[in-house]
């Protein structure tokens, strides 16, 4: 009952209407003076912000603030973080194609709604990461290559949140997404870009065809999760991953095998 009714509860709120209103007010200079409350409310470090709180003219601009590079460096490692956030869970895929999110189970098919670039990650590894409205939104590419290829599928975003994870509608494969394929030294690996309740706005940032580890490559509007995806037996995650654990962009996720 109680998953049920947080269910429907999200469906009558979860609209066009209601986004846009959302958006709205974030982007309006009215927002402005809620930017003290929110650094606040969320204990925000300041000191890493590329340029002074003053100087933002909205509370969106804040949000998709940029930080200073010398706040991010970059591991020596194949694989880092994309993106400032809290792992959910790490770990290899089941069944060949499925993966567990809170307890409930997803279909990589229905996630990528490709059977058979699915197949190309069975029995691979994946890293679910979720971004809190306190994280940096900005996205980084979490390794060195190139573009495969690249889409958006789903209209509606649920919450990806503890709760919206655990009671939401499938929101890790139901929600909108941008999906990127990445050919890269160890092989190819895919970048789900997850957008979050009431807001689908994923911007890119880098529209080539080349990603290099640790530049930004776009950024996202309001909460969000990003799941990376690996082939089998292309790397390994580093030893001291763990569920709960946070993570900051840039920092060694995983090594070749």
């Amino acid at each position: 009952m109680k998953k049920y009714m947080y269910q429907r509860s999200i469906e009558l709120t979860n609209g066009a209407v209601t986004s846009n209103l959302i958006r709205q007010f974030a982007q309006s200079k009215n927002s402005r003076r809620f930017i003290p409350g929110y650094i606040k409310a969320y204990q925000i470090s300041v000191e890493e912000v590329e340029k002074p709180v003053a100087a933002f003219p909205t509370l969106h601009d804040f949000f998709v603030r940029k930080l200073s590079k010398a706040s991010r460096p970059v591991a020596n490692a194949p694989v880092v973080s994309p993106v400032d956030g809290k792992i959910e869970i790490a770990g290899g895929l089941q069944q060949g194609t499925r993966f567990l999110v809170k307890s409930q189970s997803y279909s990589l098919e229905d996630l990528l709604g490709d059977g058979a670039l699915a197949e190309q990650y069975q029995d691979g590894n994946y890293a679910v990461l979720y971004l809190s409205p306190a994280d940096y939104h900005r996205i980084h590419s979490p390794a060195d290559g190139k573009v495969n290829k690249q889409y958006v599928l789903g209209k509606k975003s649920y919450p990806v949140n503890a709760a919206g994870l655990q009671y939401g509608k499938a929101p890790i494969s139901g929600n909108y997404r941008m999906i990127t394929e990445l050919e890269t030294a160890f092989g190819r690996m895919l970048v789900v870009k997850v957008g979050a309740m009431f807001v689908n706005s994923i911007q890119l940032t880098n529209t080539g065809s080349d990603w290099e580890k640790g530049d930004e490559v776009g950024y996202f509007s309001f909460g969000s999760t990003v799941v990376l995806f690996f082939e089998k037996n292309s790397i390994k995650f580093v030893e001291d991953m763990s569920a709960g654990q946070r993570i900051k962009v840039g920092e060694a996720l995983g090594n070749m095998i």
